[in-house]
């Protein structure tokens, strides 16, 4: 529950701390004094945007604090998650904002982004304003209270998982489908493509090959002018080898009387036999080079195609150009064996929905029983609400799957026996609906076990004895180790709270500023009876403040 809340420089106020308490609160105050700047500062600790508007005129920064005690409610899980240090009994979440548009949120003292902050806002706190009334008229609306009298958690998030992958499939056939009617349009198209590559007959590494070739005979005269130089200079009739023939046996004639010869001719009978080798090389090769103008353009012709080929395609190599001819035999296969694929896809899409259909129907069963004891609290509630003739009923019909399941959900409503029943939006009234969401409100919170509930006037259009009643409502919704708090401009609702308070603006030489604090004894009932009777508090409406005061 929120134990305490603080507030530094936010619109009106200048600064703010007050402690509150478990059960039922009430919040009073004229309008305009002050009670939705409070409201709209606890939203921002509750991950709404921020508005550096919202900073009060000439503050450089503003702070929101409030302290919460989670000992009675099981949490612990959501800090462990996130990593946040946990302290049940005192949980801080901290918003500061700048006048430059700078927004920063802490829990525990742990920087954390807005949507954790709103995560963990809405297992803390329930805000009811006066525009969630509007919600009556929404049909997730409807279907969420009735999930949660239902306590269908756990099989809608069963059901939910089996229709994200029916949801899929489905989407995987459409793309199947639209894929196949494209290529089947260029049919024609890619089997001219394919026949084009297939019959090129690439092999990997044929174009370097073809490329080294074509430069080998493009100079092949300048290769044959060389190796003859080489030849002669080797070979001639004073080539290298016969010099070198002449200079060993000259050396081993003298090797008798020169023993330091032999060592000598031997290096060079090494050399002799490595210079033969080579000269015997380079006359073969120069015996095989020969030119031949249409081997070279046959090498021409085919790296002409390789290139045409690899600019047609936009690709470099020949290996791309083989992956795409490959990419296109797989789409031609799929194109002519589409029939088959689609019609397993459609089989596996069936066989999912009939699983989802089954999830539905236990969704179905849950919530049929939940509607009917929705039915029969709610004709009970709302009569003791000052509506003895009212019929409330829910409408579940059928509908096609959808990710909350197979049912639409209306709130039929009647408070008079003589006017059919309608959707609750368009015959209740405005006091009609405020009844209708406090009862909603009084079964849920019974199925949820939420720390803090605010209701932001809705006593809105009843008045007397209808306010007495939605007073001890809400009284008896705080005894549940709930803390409800009520913002009120009704005697009979503030008269019930276990703890009040006051919400005024004043004026000071900085300008106008809105306080609120905690009415004790005399205060208390001058306060009530200021409600009962206007500015000029009489001894009767004193003496009606302090007999509304002995219910509490």
């Amino acid at each position: 529950m929120l134990s305490q809340l603080y507030i530094k420089n936010f619109a009106l106020i200048d600064e703010l701390d007050i402690k509150l308490h478990p059960g039922f609160s009430v919040i009073t105050g004229e309008t305009g004094a002050g009670k939705s700047i409070i409201l709209g500062a606890l939203g921002l600790l509750l991950g709404q945007r921020a508005d550096s508007k919202a900073i009060k005129q000439g503050a450089e920064k503003c702070v929101i604090e409030a302290h919460f005690d989670l000992s009675r409610y099981d949490m612990q899980s959501f800090f462990d998650d996130n990593d946040i240090e946990y302290e049940a009994t005192d949980t801080i979440i901290r918003r500061e904002l700048t006048a430059a548009g700078k927004s920063r949120a802490f829990v525990n003292d742990t920087p954390v982004g807005l949507n954790m902050l709103k995560e963990l806002g809405e297992q803390l706190v329930d805000v009811h304003s006066q525009h969630q009334n509007l919600l009556l008229n929404k049909q997730d609306f409807q279907l969420s209270v009735i999930d949660i009298i239902a306590h269908s958690h756990e099989p809608l998030t069963a059901y939910q998982k089996c229709f994200d992958r029916y949801r899929d499939k489905q989407l995987q056939l459409q793309r199947m489908e639209a894929d196949i009617e494209r290529n089947r349009q260029q049919t024609d198209f890619l089997l001219f493509q394919y026949k084009e590559l297939d019959d090129a007959r690439l092999t990997v590494g044929e174009q370097e090959e073809l490329e080294q070739q074509s430069e080998t005979m493009t100079h092949a005269e300048d290769i044959k002018q060389a190796l003859y130089q080489a030849d002669n200079a080797l070979s001639g009739d004073n080539g290298a080898v016969g010099q070198v023939r002449k200079s060993l046996a000259a050396l081993n004639d003298i090797t008798q009387v020169l023993p330091k010869s032999t060592e000598l001719a031997e290096r060079l009978e090494s050399c002799h036999i490595e210079l033969k080798d080579i000269a015997e090389e380079v006359g073969r090769a120069l015996e095989s080079c020969e030119f031949n103008p249409a081997e070279l353009d046959a090498i021409n012709q085919r790296l002409d195609t390789i290139y045409s080929l690899q600019q047609k395609y936009h690709v470099e190599t020949v290996s791309q150009l083989i992956t795409r001819r490959d990419e296109i035999h797989q789409r031609l296969t799929t194109i002519e064996n589409s029939d088959e694929a689609i019609g397993e896809m459609r089989h596996e899409i069936a066989t999912i929905e009939a699983e989802c259909r089954q999830h539905a129907d236990t969704l179905t069963k849950l919530r049929q029983t939940a509607a009917n004891g929705i039915e029969r609290e709610m004709r009970q509630r709302l009569a003791a609400l000052g509506m003895p003739s009212v019929r409330f009923q829910i409408s579940m019909a059928r509908q096609p799957l959808g990710r909350q399941g197979q049912d639409e959900v209306c709130f039929l409503f009647t408070a008079n026996t003589s006017t059919p029943l309608q959707p609750i939006a368009q015959v209740a009234s405005g006091g009609e609906i405020a009844r209708v969401m406090l009862s909603l409100k009084a079964m849920i919170s019974g199925a949820v076990k939420l720390p803090t509930i605010i209701f932001d006037e809705i006593d809105t259009g009843v008045s007397g004895k209808i306010a007495e009643k939605m007073a001890e409502i809400m009284q008896e919704m705080g005894l549940h180790e709930r803390q409800v708090i009520s913002i009120t401009h009704l005697p009979q609702i503030a008269a019930r709270g276990r703890w009040h308070y006051r919400v005024a603006k004043r004026e000071t030489e900085r300008g106008t500023t809105s306080h609120m604090q905690q009415l004790d004894g005399e205060e208390r009932i001058r306060e009530i009876a200021q409600m009962l009777s206007g500015s000029d508090v009489s001894e009767a409406a004193i003496e009606n403040a302090k007999e509304l005061l002995k219910n509490v």
